[in-house]
C-alpha cells in the first residue's frame, strides 16, 4: 500500500494575527532590537543564530563582495532605472539576474570542490592535476584586475588566521594555491571567491548556502549604484559610449 503524501513544510516563519514568529522565534518580542541584520540573515539562512566568530566572518565577506564599481551588472541596473525609473525593484532584478559565475564569483563551486577534496582526504596537487587535465580551469582562480594577489581574498585569510578560524577548508585553499602554481608552471592569482568559500565551510555554513553571501551583498551594491542613478544619471550615457564602441557591419549574407 502506498504512503499517505506527507504535508508540505516550511521552518522559515509564519504570520498571526498578534504576532511574527521566524525560526521559531518572537520576531517583536526577541529578535528585533537584539540581533544586527548579518545576525538575522545567518538565522534566516541556516536556522540558528550565529556564533560571534560566524558573526565576524559573515560581516567581512558581506563587506568584502559587496561592491567592485561599474560592473555589468551595475550597468545593466543603472541601464534599467534610467528607462524605467518608476521601477526600482526592476533595476534590482536585472542587476541580480545578470550577476552569474564570471562576475559573482566562483564561491559555490568553490565550496563544492573544497568540501568533497576535504571529505575524499584528497591532496591538493591530485586535484590540481586532475582539473589542468580536464581543460585548465581552477574555480577561485584568475582575476582580469588583480595581479599577482587579490587584496580581499589575503585580508580573508589573514584574519582567519589571526582569529583561529582556519580549519581543513581555508588549509587545503592555501596548499591549492601552491599545487596550481606548481601544475600551470607559473602562479594564479587566487581571487576572493576560493577564501569565501573556505571560511565559511569552516565555519559550519552548508555548500548549498554559500552562493548566497554575495548574491546578498551584491544586493546592496546594486542599490547603491540606483541611489546614485537618481542623483547623477548615466545609464544612458552608458547606453551611447555601448553604440559608440560598436561598429555596425552589414552581415554578408544578408
Amino acid at each position: 500500500m502506498a504512503e499517505p503524501p506527507q504535508p508540505a513544510v516550511s521552518s522559515i516563519a509564519q504570520a498571526y494575527p498578534d504576532r511574527v514568529e521566524v525560526r521559531g522565534r518572537d520576531l517583536t518580542g526577541d529578535l528585533m532590537g537584539r540581533l544586527s541584520f548579518t545576525e538575522y540573515f545567518h538565522l534566516l539562512l541556516t536556522g540558528s543564530e550565529p556564533t560571534e566568530e560566524q558573526r565576524f566572518f559573515l560581516d567581512l565577506l558581506l563587506v568584502a563582495i559587496a561592491e567592485h564599481g561599474l560592473m555589468p551588472t551595475n550597468v545593466a541596473a543603472r541601464m534599467t532605472y534610467a528607462a524605467d525609473p518608476g521601477s526600482l525593484q526592476g533595476a534590482v532584478a536585472a542587476g541580480i539576474l545578470g550577476a552569474g559565475p564570471v562576475l559573482l564569483g566562483t564561491s559555490e563551486e568553490c565550496a563544492r570542490l573544497l568540501a568533497d577534496a576535504v571529505e575524499a582526504g584528497r591532496e591538493p596537487v591530485e586535484v590540481a592535476q586532475e582539473l589542468r587535465a580536464a581543460g585548465g580551469r581552477v574555480p577561485g582562480f584568475g582575476h582580469p584586475v588583480h595581479r599577482p594577489l587579490d587584496p580581499r581574498a589575503e585580508r580573508i585569510l589573514e584574519l582567519a588566521d589571526a582569529r583561529g578560524a582556519t580549519g581543513p577548508h581555508v588549509r587545503f585553499a592555501t596548499e591549492l594555491r601552491s599545487a596550481v602554481a606548481e601544475t600551470w608552471g607559473k602562479p594564479l592569482t587566487m581571487n576572493v571567491s576560493m577564501p569565501i568559500a573556505a571560511v565559511l565551510l569552516d565555519l559550519g555554513f552548508p555548500v548549498a548556502a554559500v552562493k548566497a553571501v554575495p548574491i546578498l551583498a551584491r544586493t546592496a551594491s546594486l542599490l547603491a549604484h540606483l541611489a546614485e542613478e537618481r542623483e547623477r544619471p548615466v545609464g544612458f550615457l552608458l547606453a551611447g559610449a555601448a553604440e559608440e564602441a560598436i561598429r555596425y557591419e552589414p552581415d554578408a549574407r544578408a
